[in-house]
């Protein structure tokens, strides 16, 4: 048994100078135990977030009526008052005016519609006609190659009849 206790070498043997193992540990992935919590505090905060703008109403009343120190932190309750609330809707004047510009508009849209559609329209027609025209010049054969006769290959000129020189 003391032989196989001294062959495990010491931890001596392993130690690494003190800036070396800073360099190799700043090179490892983090421990998962690290990335877990890491994890768990992310999601508290998003549950929180959630809560707080579901909740943040009743949350803050709370609050404040548990402590006259926070009661800054109540909602307001904002009360209106009849000549507040007659001072906030619009009298027959103005609605008729704006009833009057909403009936210009609608008809200056329907007269945008209808110019629309006149044009859509001659874009279409201009689009048949110069279809026809290219289908027309397409099937007809040009009348240029029908006039135009046929040309012959020049002829060679006979050679001269008689004795040949050299021979």
């Amino acid at each position: 048994m003391s032989y196989v206790l001294s062959s495990i070498p010491s931890k001596a043997a392993y130690q690494i100078p003190s800036n070396a193992a800073h360099q190799w540990a700043a090179q490892l992935p983090p421990e998962p135990v690290h990335v877990g919590r890491l994890l768990i505090a992310f999601c508290i905060g998003i549950v929180a977030t959630l809560a707080w703008q579901s909740y943040g109403d009743a949350a803050r009343e709370k609050i404040a009526n548990s402590s006259p120190r926070l009661s800054w932190l109540a909602p307001s309750a904002v009360r209106v008052s009849q000549a507040d609330a007659a001072a906030f809707s619009p009298d027959r004047k103005e609605l008729n005016a704006i009833s009057i510009g909403l009936a210009g508009l609608q008809q200056r849209i329907d007269q945008i519609a209808a110019a629309q559609e006149q044009m859509a329209e001659d874009i279409t027609n201009r689009l048949q006609t110069v279809e026809q025209d290219i289908a027309d010049k397409i099937s007809t054969p040009p009348a240029q190659a029908a006039a135009v006769p046929a040309l012959k290959p020049p002829s060679r000129p006979s050679p001269p009849e008689g004795p040949r020189p050299g021979r």
